[in-house]
């Protein structure tokens, strides 16, 4: 993997962990940061799953305003080129990868840093960990792509809640509205995502790739369209050496042993 300042990125077998490294400042994202993850999910490689990590105790604290005068979310029009030139992309990316993603969020995931995290297509927290958008207080709009995944995933109601009161959500009660997937003891975390991570990696990688293009395209798509989304998805999985193994597997009453194509 590159060499990266803000963040670390490892491989083991068929899983990349990013980790946000700025345990001194709670992982606040500057823009630096945001391009370190853009790159280092660009070159994913045969990587058949991610997990997001944050160092220390926290998985990020928002954008790190005090990081780069020059680069720095300040003003409106600096607030404007930075996300479109540096978090957005990243935050698109992330959700876009044709793998699993796993974020494991311990502490803070505020801000910008509660997009990431809710980027990717599970979310497990430790019952320390919460969910923020703090714009509100600093007269500033949630940004990152919150505004549109919140209320697909909790309802308007609630992401006005969010959004509006500036309210902390929990673990606890992140898992129960629908925020995330899992809450879980803070000294179970790192074992029950890595084990998530893992499960993933060793499933039938095209398919949950597919999967995953279906389920973001059918929250913009009409039912018509879903079902030839669907279809073509199907043609796609179908045709990989997994779907095979899949099949004999189960012929043979056995457990399959996916590979990835």
């Amino acid at each position: 993997m590159s060499d990266f300042e803000t963040i670390k990125a490892e491989r083991d077998g068929p899983v990349l962990t990013i980790t946000l490294n700025r345990p001194e400042r709670l992982n606040a994202c500057p823009p630096q940061m945001a391009d370190e993850i853009f790159t280092a999910i660009r070159d994913i490689g045969d990587a058949r799953a991610v997990l997001l990590r944050g160092e220390g105790r926290a998985f990020c604290s928002g954008a790190d305003l005090a990081a780069n005068a020059e680069m720095s979310v300040s003003g409106g029009d600096r607030a404007f080129a930075s996300l479109s030139q540096h978090y957005n992309p990243m935050v698109q990316a992330l959700a876009a990868l044709p793998v699993p993603v796993v974020s494991m969020v311990q502490g803070p995931a505020a801000g910008v840093g509660c997009s990431i995290a809710l980027a990717a297509d599970f979310v497990i927290a430790g019952k320390s960990g919460y969910f923020l958008q703090a714009f509100v207080n600093i007269g500033l709009v949630p940004d990152g792509g919150s505004s549109w995944m919140l209320p697909r995933l909790i309802g308007t109601a609630q992401a006005t809640r969010m959004m509006m009161l500036g309210e902390k959500i929990h673990g606890e009660e992140a898992e129960r509205i629908g925020l995330i997937y899992k809450c879980v003891e803070d000294e179970s975390l790192e074992s029950e995502a890595t084990a998530l991570v893992q499960r993933l990696a060793n499933g039938p990688t095209v398919a949950l790739g597919q999967m995953k293009r279906t389920l973001r395209d059918g929250l913009q798509a009409d039912f018509p369209a879903t079902l030839a989304a669907e279809a073509n998805a199907q043609r796609i999985a179908g045709s990989t050496q997994d779907a095979v193994e899949g099949a004999m597997a189960f012929l043979q009453k056995r457990k399959a042993e996916f590979k990835g194509s």
